[in-house]
């Protein structure tokens, strides 16, 4: 298990590539789910420097709050409600370039401008989680994020299994 993480490069492209391998090796032969999701968390947040990283489990029709990096988040979240709710109930990505412009916006932190949520499936393809990472800037967030995000949803799905 690495103990810490030195993410190089000067694109977000670069720190993704930089970052993603340690992720894989922060979390090798440990098969204990939410340790390996919270230091996916810390990576993620420190790593790429994001305002706020974490998961939402879907437990009885609603989001309940997994590990999380960052200020204090809501708890619960239900079914098509703001941007996480929204991901899972499409069962797709979705980036926001400004939050207050989502309509109903659950605003669990008022320094939170933009956001990316990623939903992670089962087997049958039903959403099982949802990846949630906030910036305190506007429109942080694109299709390069989109992208290694994806990469690290697979990571997260295989180390649930």
């Amino acid at each position: 298990m690495a103990e810490s993480l030195s993410v190089s490069g000067t694109t977000k492209k670069e720190k993704y590539e930089s970052l993603l391998p340690q992720i894989k090796a922060l979390i090798e032969g440990e098969t204990d789910f939410i340790a390996n999701l919270s230091n996916i968390m810390s990576a993620l947040k420190f790593g790429m420097d994001f305002f706020w990283a974490g998961v939402y489990f879907v437990k009885d029709q609603q989001l309940v709050l997994g590990p999380f990096q960052g200020p204090v988040a809501c708890t619960r979240i239900g079914f098509g409600k703001g941007v996480c709710g929204t991901a899972w109930k499409e069962k797709r990505t979705i980036i926001v370039e400004d939050v207050d412009q989502f309509p109903g916006h659950i605003a669990c932190s008022s320094l939170s401008k933009s956001e990316i949520v990623l939903p992670a499936f089962d087997k049958s393809n039903n959403v099982t989680l949802i990846l949630d990472i906030d910036s305190e800037h506007l429109a942080t967030f694109d299709e390069t994020d989109k992208f290694y995000l994806e990469q690290v949803i697979t990571i997260i799905s295989k180390c649930a299994s």
